[in-house]
This record gives C-alpha cells, sequence and structure tokens, in this order.
C-alpha cells in the first residue's frame, strides 16, 4: 500500500466507475461505460490513471473461511519487550500463516494482529507454540470474535 500525506480528487464519473467495481470487481467494462455513459477506452484510462495514483491496486476474489473450516476469528494485542523487537517480531509473525493482518498501535500493545483459526484448539495453539514463542513478546492479550457485523470498505 502507498503511503501519502497528498490526497487525490477524483470526480462523480471515477466515483461511479470505482462504486460498480467495489460491488463485483468482474463487472465488464462495457457494461460500466453503458451505465456512465462514456466509453469503454475511458473507463480503462481512468482505472491506469486511478491505479498510477495509488488509490487502487488491483482485484480479489473474496473466500469464505467457514467453508475451509475456519470459524475462530481473534484480535491479539501483543506486548513487546522493547520497542526494538517490533521489526523482528513483525517478521516471525509474517511466517504465521493464520496472521492476516498486523499493526502497530499506540496504547497499550506494541503490534495488534488479526488471527483466524479453525477452532479454539487451533488459537491456543498458535498463541502457545507459535506467537508467544517468538523473541522479544512479554505476553498478549487475545479478544475472539463472536460475530462480525460490519464489514465494508471507506465509501466513495
Amino acid at each position: 500500500m502507498k503511503t501519502t500525506n497528498q490526497t487525490l480528487d477524483i470526480d462523480g464519473i471515477d466515483k461511479k466507475i470505482l462504486r460498480a467495481l467495489m460491488e463485483d470487481a468482474r463487472t465488464p467494462i462495457l457494461e460500466i461505460a453503458r451505465n456512465v455513459g462514456i466509453s469503454g477506452a475511458a473507463i480503462h484510462q481512468r482505472l491506469r490513471k486511478l491505479e498510477k495514483s495509488g488509490l487502487i491496486s488491483g482485484s480479489k476474489f473474496v473466500i469464505n473461511p467457514k467453508i475451509l473450516g475456519y470459524t475462530t476469528m481473534a484480535f491479539i494485542g501483543i506486548y513487546l519487550d522493547k520497542a526494538m523487537s517490533n521489526p523482528e517480531a513483525v517478521k516471525q509473525l509474517k511466517k504465521i500463516p493464520e496472521v492476516l493482518e498486523c499493526h502497530y498501535t499506540t496504547g497499550n500493545w506494541s503490534v495488534f494482529i488479526k488471527i483466524l483459526c479453525k477452532d479454539n484448539a487451533h488459537l491456543m495453539h498458535l498463541l502457545n507454540k507459535e506467537i508467544q514463542s517468538i523473541s522479544g513478546v512479554s505476553r498478549t492479550e487475545t479478544f475472539i470474535s463472536l460475530d462480525q457485523q460490519i464489514d465494508r470498505q471507506i465509501s466513495i
């Protein structure tokens, strides 16, 4: 993800294109062009401009993890013994495939992660054998998600 302090001004046509693709990234360009009232070539040109700006980056399919047996979502606050441990701890967390997100934070924790597990036993194994064994991790605080109520992107 491109980090910048600059903001990008997008017009109404860009917003219509983005909304259509955010709803379904497989929407054909020509269908979007018909709905927006401009040519398919103009849609492609605008999408290239938006990609170059860093506003959008590719598209992806959304996997339903429950179908694969992953039913336990948890958030874990990780306390590190010193700030110097952060880069190495994150490097080790990247090696754990169940870690979906990792954030440096303000407040009590050094790092906050989102993790997806098959069940509570799997979560306990990851906590005890993988996460808490990382050098520099002094302790963790775990929150299990009972049910996700909101799942969305920023509004355009």
